[in-house]
């Protein structure tokens, strides 16, 4: 299949002599055929024509949950992959949120399967212990072969330091990439909400930031002993940032990523106790959102993710208290994420990570495979329940304004649009 990209701005930071440059794009069975300021297009040619078209390459997701295998209903691998495709993602590395949870190398080949012929790639995680209840490693070695590109208990923080300590001691084999959640259960408690002026005037429980920043500090003494590599993902305190911060300059191999509605929303939107705001980590403060958003910029926060997590409206229309945690974010991650920060910034951030994973970050020249997505930068809309494809509809975004719209993916030599 022939596609021609017609009068495309690329967005390219790491490409001089491309970025910002309004060019057509010939892409012949998937590989990029020419670049040039004016390409005829050849019979049999599928000519992709949008307003204000802007291109990169691919977007990376680092954390995405779907339900296959156990909660279906929430969503298919098959659809899930489909909606990140829609929403400019070419890339995903599945979190081990599923029943059961991968612990075994026969588990991780069952995703890898599922996702085959599908517009975006998958990449699984598997769980660092067995059954991910904290006792037992789990077979790293042989999910590391199997395809596994790291080890995470989901949302569950290790709370057993030793095995922390041996799991990194054992992946250095292998290179493996060890996750570990930021939360003390015991500081936590009964905890749902961010504790302060917000939680005390609802009568709601709170996780004070205390709980997450104690066991970030845990983390990365056993890192600077173990040696390893550690990913702590979704942080959400200015402390957290602070702490990073300080073991990257000492040289340790940590990473850290934040979830885009961290970064946009606050704890004052629990006024109406609505449940969709129900997440975990918590929505903290405005002062620890703005640190987070300048720990990106900075470098210090390696990456930002939707966290896109399905649940079924059972599990949210019910007391707070007893609400599921999670929200969907695909769909939303460029328009929110692009109120935040200049287009070249959001490019590059929703772009980079693939490295971490020992994966290979695509190439827009020419000779190269077509791992592009499309996308206006400047449409503003207000995001409904028609925007969404994820099978669950469990999105705080609802109502809020979008600025940037996707067009769609060109992938695996397909090109998957919203058009």
């Amino acid at each position: 299949m022939n596609i021609l990209l017609k009068s495309a701005k690329i967005i390219d930071k790491h490409n001089e002599s491309l970025h910002l440059k309004t060019r057509d794009i010939l892409i012949k069975d998937g590989i990029i055929s020419k670049i040039a300021a004016k390409i005829e297009p050849e019979s049999k040619t599928q000519v992709v024509k949008h307003k204000n078209l802007h291109v990169s390459i691919g977007w990376f997701d680092s954390s995405v949950s779907f339900g296959e295998p156990g909660y279906e209903e929430r969503e298919t691998i098959e659809n899930g992959l489909r909606t990140a495709a829609l929403s400019g993602f070419t890339d995903v590395v599945l979190n081990p949120n599923a029943h059961p949870c991968p612990d075994s190398s026969s588990d991780i080949v069952y995703l890898k399967n599922a996702a085959v012929g599908q517009p975006t790639n998958l990449y699984p995680l598997g769980t660092l212990t067995m059954k991910a209840d904290g006792n037992d490693l789990a077979e790293l070695y042989d999910m590391r072969n199997a395809g596994a590109v790291g080890f995470y208990d989901y949302k569950l923080p290790m709370i057993n330091a030793n095995l922390l300590k041996v799991a990194l001691q054992y992946v250095q084999n292998f290179d493996g990439l060890v996750y570990s959640f930021p939360l003390d259960t015991k500081i936590a408690g009964k905890g749902i909400v961010n504790e302060g002026e917000i939680s005390t005037k609802l009568g709601l429980k709170g996780v004070p930031t205390l709980a997450e920043e104690l066991q970030v500090v845990r983390d990365l003494f056993i890192l600077e002993y173990t040696g390893g590599k550690l990913h702590i993902p979704t942080i959400s305190t200015a402390n957290s940032v602070k702490l990073i911060a300080d073991a990257k300059k000492k040289g340790l191999n940590v990473s850290c990523s934040v979830a885009i509605h961290n970064l946009v929303y606050t704890d004052s939107v629990l006024d109406e106790f609505d449940s969709i705001f129900k997440v975990m980590p918590p929505l903290r403060t405005k002062a620890d959102a703005k640190a987070l958003l300048k720990g990106l910029k900075d470098g210090v926060v390696d990456f930002v993710t939707s966290d896109h997590t399905p649940m079924n409206i059972e599990e949210k229309r019910v007391e707070f208290d007893n609400a599921s945690y999670g929200t969907i974010g695909l769909e939303t991650a460029f328009g929110s994420l692009n109120q935040l920060l200049d287009i070249e910034t959001v490019i590059d951030l929703l772009s980079k990570g693939r490295e971490r994973y020992g994966l290979e970050s695509p190439i827009l020249k020419e000779k190269q495979a077509a791992c592009l997505t499309l996308f206006n930068p400047d449409e503003t809309f207000i995001f409904n329940e028609e925007h969404i494809t994820s099978t669950s509809k469990n999105s705080m975004f609802i109502g809020a304004e979008m600025k940037g719209s996707v067009y769609g993916t060109i992938n695996n030599g397909n090109y998957t649009s919203n058009n």
